[in-house]
């Protein structure tokens, strides 16, 4: 839904249809979607006629970018040094593999 919106204003027939065909979810489940992202303050809505219209709302993916750029330098060195250490099991494993076969 957030990236559809990325790609400007949709209705919520038009949204529900995207992720129910994407992702089989139902109508009920995406308006409740919807609502989640509407009280997190991603989106926003307009009512124009009988329909209703939804935008991001680029205050609140600001907000988002930036809380996940603390928590990417908060945790960068931390989840590289866990990868190395991941890589390293990994390779110790294949070597003490390689020496049982032989």
């Amino acid at each position: 839904m957030v990236e559809q919106l990325a790609e400007g204003d949709r209705t919520a027939g038009e949204l529900s249809a995207v992720v129910r065909e994407e992702f089989g979810v139902s109508q009920p489940a995406a308006s409740r979607h919807l609502r989640v992202l509407r009280e997190a303050g991603l989106v926003r809505s307009r009512v124009e006629g009988s329909r209703r219209i939804y935008s991001l709302d680029r205050d609140g993916v600001e907000a988002i970018g930036e809380w996940a750029d603390r928590l990417r330098q908060l945790w960068g060195g931390s989840l590289s040094a866990l990868g190395t250490e991941i890589a390293r099991g990994q390779r110790d494993r294949r070597y003490e593999s390689k020496g049982s076969q032989q």
